[in-house]
């Protein structure tokens, strides 16, 4: 079922599309319509005698009064756990977390640290816990080509949760660490806070905001960057570290459970709460690049660490066929 904007991409002839006018955001005029359209729609088919079995759902609030069971993936647990949100917005994202996991068939987690935490937080849904992960065979392998102008590179949005002033605090204190591009989409108003930091430090010559860039040019960012730095507070499977090392290239990152899930040994890691450890592993990660890939070469393919698509999809699909034998009648 689409929402209010389509599927942007093509799809292949044996997926129907089902138009809806259910919109992204605000979340809980997204939740209302939504379960009123996946209502209309479940109806639909069981009057045309061709019924669905299960409806699956990524996002939270959870639709309420399906006639079928559904399957939940969760992400990550920002609604839960992200201390820059406030104690009152805190315990509404946990009750809602709890109704949508209490109520969900199976619940399709993306790295072991998001299953720990909700086993942890909500016992009674252990058994219902399966562990999907996400891939990161989707970008071009290229040769490793640093730019002249060395730059560090972060990828992902733009928000709190990334930390991504604990980065401008290490430039201003190790002016020799390399300019900062940003590739991702900002929410909010973190951007124009960005750069007033940055102007606050004399820092706002370099720092690039790119915006959200293409598969194609993220690819050529990997290879061209003399490192990857991610410094988030929290995450629910580190797919920037996890495209970075595939890609060849040198990755600082913040030491929370999700990043050292998907990195192992090959990435520096540093708290996440100080910037002199930011610098050290930046400038450590940089020093061992030129020997670990040297210019001109691939990385190696496939990484020993890779996580593949095709995987994931199989343990998803599984995980659905356990939900749709499990459900009730």
């Amino acid at each position: 079922m689409e929402g209010r904007t389509p599927v942007g991409w093509d799809l292949p002839s044996d997926i129907a599309r089902v138009p809806s006018d259910v919109p992204y955001q605000p979340a809980l005029m997204r939740a209302l319509k939504e379960g009123r359209a996946l209502r209309r729609c479940l109806g639909e088919a069981a009057r045309l005698g061709a019924p669905f079995d299960l409806v699956h759902t990524g996002h939270l609030p959870a639709p309420a009064g399906l006639p079928v069971p559904y399957t939940l993936t969760v992400h990550d647990l920002r609604s839960l756990d992200f201390r820059g949100t406030s104690l009152a917005r805190r315990a509404v994202g946990r009750r809602t977390l709890d109704s949508a996991v209490t109520r969900a068939q199976r619940v399709l987690c993306v790295s072991d640290a998001v299953r720990a935490r909700i086993a942890e937080e909500f016992p009674t849904a252990a058994s219902r816990l399966d562990l999907i992960g996400n891939g990161e065979d989707h970008l071009r392998l290229l040769p490793r080509a640093p730019s002249s102008s060395p730059f560090m590179l972060h990828v992902g949005h733009l928000e709190p949760r990334k930390n991504l002033a604990l980065i401008i605090e290490a430039m201003d204190r190790y002016p020799a660490l390399p300019r900062l591009v940003l590739a991702g989409a900002a929410k909010g108003d973190s951007a124009p806070r960005l750069l007033a930091i940055a102007e606050h430090r004399g820092l706002a010559s370099k720092i690039e905001m790119l915006g959200t860039v293409s598969d194609e040019e993220l690819a050529r960012l990997y290879s061209t960057a003399a490192c990857a730095v991610f410094p988030s507070v929290l995450e629910g499977f580190g797919i920037g570290p996890a495209e970075a090392l595939r890609a060849g290239c040198p990755v600082a990152a913040s030491a929370i459970p999700a990043h050292l899930e998907v990195s192992g040994d090959g990435a520096t890691f540093f708290s996440p709460a100080d910037p002199d450890e930011v610098a050290r592993a930046i400038m450590e990660c940089i020093a061992v690049s030129a020997i670990a890939h040297p210019p001109g070469h691939p990385p190696d393919h496939p990484p020993c660490h890779e996580h593949r698509w095709e995987d994931c999809a199989g343990r998803w699909f599984e995980a659905l066929m356990r939900a749709s034998l499990d459900a009730p009648g």
